[in-house]
Order: structure tokens, then C-alpha cells, then sequence
């Protein structure tokens, strides 16, 4: 076919208009990439260049409920190293670890990872002012100092615990530090520049600055005078008892705060590396479970009584034994109590009396009322590792299990189910949820961000039970076998413990867990406190019951912190049973206001026969536990509190107790072990 003129033009015209649209094409990618591309493009090159040092907000401080700092954070210089930047690395490391005290080696081993950004660690973390001083004066290429929070405790060991530890990279590990890490971190930030591919710094681009934002603060409920009480009342045990373990709770029994917790062993928080991991990863108050002994017994007192059961006036023979299913469960006292009225079984911490107690319950009242209280779940109280407890399954419950459980025998608790059962008798009836922190504050402006309300978990019982149970705790102190427990003029309630471990399948015979749980004052508890002291080995050979060992423990403890707390004593509470043993009752003279010399002299000429224990550093006694005026066993020890200037007016008055003397012995305390197939526990 012949091709002619109008073809050619044709084809032509086609040609320039595939041509057009392939430039038009190519203009349109070109626009696209480089309008709408561009801030995209950009962004993944700068993400490619980018380098950032990290920046750590300030960890939240940690206060105790009256502002006192337990835990805050102290900036620490680090250095780090972006190996890209170094040419020279050997030199660097030997610079380094000059100023480092860390071999060079080493050092030059980090320098050399492939990596953009390392940690000059161990020895560059958290380093010294003046190490950093000299590290800058170094001026080093690729070398940086970046800030880091070191955790500080002005107070020591103290609720070590409670407060938990950090991590190297400031994380919480244990304790409020892990509950709350996401409330204490806050928000990192991070200096960021701009490097090459082989990771030299890009001239000209200057560096960016993100800064950090600081954690909350957390304000506990915890009270350092009381959390000092507590502590020091548990190293007094340890050195008399030379016990395996001790759990100390102080709570206030209408909300729920913990006022106190403490354990031995403890550690110190700061060298927490030093110390083998079960001590700080186990917080004992939440975490241990053990059989709870005769303290059980206040569970099944609320229920025979709120259940019409039984009265306080009602009789109850003890023959020193109770016969279930074929085992005879004996008493702690041999030969048994006799007649007794309830009032009494209580006062004795009489086995038989309270196995008859279940049994007017039955296994299916009881074991609903051990439910209410909160035992067999967790109290959710706001601090990691808390345990649950053993209960015996309602279908394995037979009459023997019925009666063993009736007196604390059986089940598994943890102290702090059993101190926030014994609130809901303290405060009328209520379960209430524990808690140990009660406010996040913003860090900056002090303001307070969050507030925790007490939590009302179940009403348990009524108020007219729980004022009735309050009145037989209170006999028990003064008349029966928790005297050791009793403070003049502040009301003590509270019950024994002595309960035996089992060990390889079988109660032992020697190891025991003695313990006490009490109130004041008991008509209208401000406090609860508990101690439990497992393995007492007394030097002297005496008795290992509740009554003796932990009683006067708590006694000290509830007295001396409501002195504190300004609580006043008051009259018409029931007056102590006197026993043969008692040592007399003296007055406390007044130290206040004298100098440590003069009020030693005077404790010294004293026909009381005073010990004194001088407690902090001056010149003058600006305080003293007991109280003036309060009585207390002759050769009680007074502590005396020091300080810089004295205090002319009188101290108010309060009651604490000495902390030696105590009256009561074997005869007046709750029971030991029992001699039945079940291992029965006592006072």
C-alpha cells in the first residue's frame, strides 16, 4: 500500500501526541514527588539520618502521709557513646576508663558494636559529679552525658518492703515502685541530631530537644513515726527471739490506710543487689500464709454471736479435751477449764469452747462467715504478690476439719486478711479494702491529681455483734490471756495466737508462729495492729505462747502510736486483772525538758527502777513513750527522744508501755500446743 502525504502527516500527529503524554506523564510523577511526596520523602530521610540521646523524666517521689520523703530521685550523670563517631576507639576507651575506674577493654568492647547508640556500663551509669567534669574536660568525639535518676532513701531500711526497688534503667521492680511505675515514670525525651550513614554528626543541622516529662508523686498512708514504732519494736524481737521471720501491720480500721507494715529480714533498698532475692521480692505482711492459730477465733466468736448462737453469759464445761470423730482434741491447760461462761472460753482461749462454737455453726454458716471476712481471696490491696490463703473445699469439710477450723486450725491466712478482718470487728461490721497510697501529686505544682476514697467492701456483721466481740477482746486483755497487751487509760481489745507448723507432714513440737492482733481504744478503735513472730526461741527457756511474746509487742506499739497520734487516755475501761506474778505498777515520772544527763540521773534515783533509751540525737528529751504519768511495770524502759532546744510545757498526756517487766507467765496466757492427732493450737 502506498504511504502518502496525509498518512504521514497522520502518523506524525499521533507520534507528537504519545510523546506529549509521556512528558506530561513524566512532569506529573516529577510534581507529584516533589510537591506531595516531599514532606513524606522528608520525614524518611530524616528518620534515616536521626540519632537521639535519651532523656528520663524524674521519677515521682514517694511521701508518707505527713510529707515526710521516703523515696526521691537525685539526677545522676551517665555517659554515652555513638561508636560512629570515634576514630580513634582504643584511645577513647583508655581515656575513659581512667576516669571510669573500669577496664579499658572492656570499654573498647562497647565502642566497637555495631550498634548507633551504647551505654558505657556498668561503671558509666549514674557516675559521679566530678567523674562527669572530667569526662567533659576530656571534650571526646562521639562521646555524650545524658541525665539519669538515682533513687534515694533518707530513711534508710525503713518500709524497704513497702517502698520496692528500681532497676537500672529506673524501672519498677518490686513493691509501690512496680504497683505504680507507670504513675512514677512518666515520659522519656531525647536530644536528637543528625548523622551520615557511617554515623559522623552532619555539619550545619544542629540538634533538637524533646524535653521530658516528670512522674507524679504518690503520698502513702503510711506514717513514719508509726512505720518507726513498728520497726523498732521488730528489732527488739529479733534480738530477744532470734525468730526465722516477723510481719508487723498497723491500719486504721475505718478506712482501710496501712499505716505500718514491716518485716524482718528486711534490706536496704539502695544496695538491694546485696541482699538474696527472696528478701526484697517477698513483702511478708501480703505474701506469707500460715495457719493463724487462736487470732482465728475472733472469726468464729462474730459468727456464733451474730447468729444467735450463743452469748458471753452462756455456760460451757471444759474437761480439758473435746471428743471429734474419734480424735480427742485437747485444751491447752491440763485438766481443762472447768465451768465457764463464753465470756471466759474467750478470756482462756479455751480450744474445746470454740470447737463447740462450729458446731452450734455448722460447716456451712461457718465457712460463709470465714468468706464475708475476706479470707480465702485477696484483700486487693494496691502492692504486687499478695497471697490468697487456703480454705478447706465445703465438700471436704468434715467434723473433724469443722472443729479445727473453729479455733485456727486448717485454713491458711495472711496477715493482712486477718488485720482487715479484725477492722470490721474494730469498726462496726464493714470489710474495708486496704490501701497504701492515698494521693498522686503532680510533681511541678504540688497540686493534687488523683485522690483515693476508701472502699467499703461488704457489711460483715452488725454494729451491736461487733461492740459485743469488742467487749470479750477487751477482757481477754485485761483479765485473760492477752494482759501482756494491756496499757493503762488506753483500752486495749485484742486477741492471742500460738500456732504450730507443720513440717514434713506432721506439727512440729518446737517450731511455732506466735502472734497478736489488737485494738484501742476498744470502745471506738482509732488503730489495729498486728505482729506475727514465726520460730521464737526465747534464751531464757520461757513459754513460746502468743500471750507473752506478741502481746506486749502490740501493746507498745498501739500505745505509743496513739500518744502520737494525740489520742488522750480516758477512764472506765476494765482494770487488769492482777496475777501473782505481776511486777508492781510505778508512775512514769516527766523528762521532758531536761537534759539527757539529768533525766538518766533521775531514772537512775527513781525507786521505780527505770531503764532509758535515748532515741535520736541532742541535748534535751523533747518527747518520751510512755507518757508521764502513766503506769507501768517497776524496771520499765522509757525511751527518750532528743533534741537541739528544750520543751518547756509539760507532755500531754498518753500511755505506751515499758519494754521491760511485762506481768504474766505461762498461767495467764492463752494456750500452747495441744497433745491430739490434730495439733491443736492455743493463746
Amino acid at each position: 500500500m502506498r504511504v502518502t502525504r496525509g498518512m504521514m502527516r497522520r502518523r506524525l500527529v499521533a507520534l507528537l501526541g504519545i510523546l506529549l503524554l509521556a512528558i506530561s506523564a513524566l512532569v506529573g510523577r516529577l510534581a507529584y514527588i516533589q510537591v506531595l511526596l516531599s514532606p513524606w520523602l522528608s520525614d524518611q530521610a530524616q528518620a534515616l539520618w536521626s540519632r537521639s540521646i535519651p532523656l528520663q523524666g524524674t521519677r515521682g517521689t514517694i511521701y508518707d502521709a505527713t510529707g515526710q520523703k521516703l523515696v526521691y530521685t537525685a539526677s545522676a550523670p551517665s555517659v554515652i557513646a555513638t561508636p560512629a563517631q570515634i576514630k580513634d576507639k582504643p584511645g577513647t576507651a583508655a581515656k575513659l576508663a581512667a576516669v571510669l575506674g573500669m577496664p579499658a577493654d572492656q570499654i573498647l568492647q562497647l565502642l566497637n558494636k555495631r550498634v548507633s547508640m551504647v551505654y558505657i556500663q556498668p561503671a558509666g551509669r549514674r557516675i559521679t559529679d566530678q567523674q562527669a567534669a572530667q569526662i567533659r574536660a576530656l571534650n571526646l568525639p562521639g562521646v555524650y552525658l545524658t541525665e539519669e535518676g538515682k533513687r534515694v532513701y533518707p530513711y534508710g531500711t525503713l518500709a524497704a518492703q513497702v517502698l520496692g526497688i528500681t532497676g537500672a534503667d529506673n524501672q519498677g521492680i518490686t513493691g509501690l515502685e512496680k504497683q505504680y511505675d507507670d504513675v512514677l515514670s512518666g515520659e522519656p525525651g531525647a536530644i536528637t541530631f543528625y548523622a551520615k550513614a557511617n554515623g559522623e554528626q552532619m555539619p550545619g543541622l544542629g540538634q533538637s530537644y524533646i524535653p521530658p516529662v516528670d512522674g507524679l508523686d504518690l503520698q502513702l498512708t503510711i506514717d513514719v513515726h508509726i512505720q518507726q514504732f513498728v520497726e523498732r519494736e521488730i528489732e527488739q524481737a529479733v534480738a530477744e527471739y532470734n525468730p526465722d521471720h516477723v510481719t508487723a501491720i498497723v491500719a486504721d480500721p475505718k478506712t482501710g490506710a496501712i499505716l505500718a507494715m514491716a518485716n524482718y529480714p528486711t534490706f536496704d533498698p539502695a544496695n538491694w543487689k546485696q541482699y538474696p532475692s527472696s528478701t526484697y521480692n517477698q513483702n511478708l505482711a501480703i505474701w506469707q500464709t500460715f495457719e493463724p492459730g487462736s487470732t482465728f477465733k475472733i472469726v468464729t466468736l462474730s459468727a456464733a454471736l451474730q447468729e444467735g448462737k450463743v452469748t458471753l453469759s452462756d455456760k460451757f464445761y471444759d474437761p480439758g479435751y473435746y471428743e471429734v470423730a474419734g480424735h480427742r482434741i485437747r485444751c491447752w491447760k491440763a485438766g481443762g477449764h472447768g465451768s465457764q461462761t463464753f465470756l471466759n472460753v474467750v478470756e482462756n482461749s479455751c480450744n474445746p469452747g470454740f470447737i463447740a462454737l462450729g458446731e452450734r455453726l455448722g460447716k456451712q454458716a461457718l465457712f460463709d462467715y470465714i468468706r464475708k471476712f475476706g479470707f480465702g481471696q485477696k484483700t486487693g490491696i494496691d502492692l504486687p504478690g499478695e497471697g490468697t490463703g487456703i480454705l478447706f473445699p465445703l465438700s471436704k469439710v468434715g467434723p473433724l476439719e469443722l472443729a479445727t477450723t473453729a479455733f485456727g486450725q486448717g485454713v491458711s491466712v495472711t496477715p493482712i486478711q486477718q488485720v482487715m478482718a479484725v477492722s470490721a470487728v474494730a469498726n462496726g461490721g464493714l470489710l474495708m479494702k486496704p490501701y497504701v497510697v492515698q494521693a498522686y501529686i503532680n510533681h511541678d505544682t504540688e497540686q493534687v491529681v488523683h485522690e483515693v476514697q476508701p472502699t467499703v467492701v461488704r457489711r460483715v456483721i452488725s454494729p451491736q455483734t461487733a461492740a459485743t466481740v469488742r467487749q470479750a477482746l477487751e477482757s481477754v486483755v485485761a483479765r485473760g490471756s492477752g494482759t501482756g497487751a494491756y496499757q493503762a487509760g488506753y483500752r486495749v481489745a485484742g486477741k492471742t495466737g500460738t500456732a504450730q507448723v507443720a513440717e514434713n507432714g506432721r506439727y512440729s513440737g518446737s517450731h511455732y508462729i506466735v502472734s497478736f492482733i489488737g485494738m484501742a481504744p476498744a470502745d471506738n478503735p482509732r488503730l489495729v495492729a498486728y505482729v506475727a513472730i514465726d520460730y521464737p526461741r526465747p534464751r531464757n527457756g520461757a513459754p513460746v505462747f502468743g500471750g507473752v511474746i506478741a502481746a506486749p509487742i502490740v501493746g507498745r506499739i498501739l500505745a505509743d502510736s496513739l500518744q502520737y497520734l494525740g489520742v488522750p487516755p480516758q477512764s472506765g475501761g476494765l482494770p487488769k486483772k492482777q496475777k501473782w506474778n505481776d511486777i508492781p505498777q510505778v508512775q512514769v515520772p516527766n523528762f521532758v525538758g531536761m537534759t539527757i544527763g539529768d533525766a538518766q540521773r533521775a531514772a537512775i534515783q527513781s525507786t521505780a527502777q527505770l531503764q532509758t533509751q535515748v532515741v535520736g540525737t541532742g541535748k534535751y528529751v523533747v518527747w518520751q513513750a510512755p507518757a508521764a504519768g502513766t503506769q507501768v511495770p517497776s524496771g520499765s524502759t522509757i525511751r527518750l527522744y532528743l533534741g537541739d532546744s528544750p520543751v518547756p510545757q509539760p507532755q500531754a498526756g498518753g500511755s505506751g508501755g515499758g519494754t521491760g517487766g511485762q506481768g504474766g507467765g505461762a498461767s495467764s496466757s492463752g494456750g500452747g500446743a495441744g497433745n491430739s492427732s490434730a495439733g491443736s493450737t492455743g493463746g
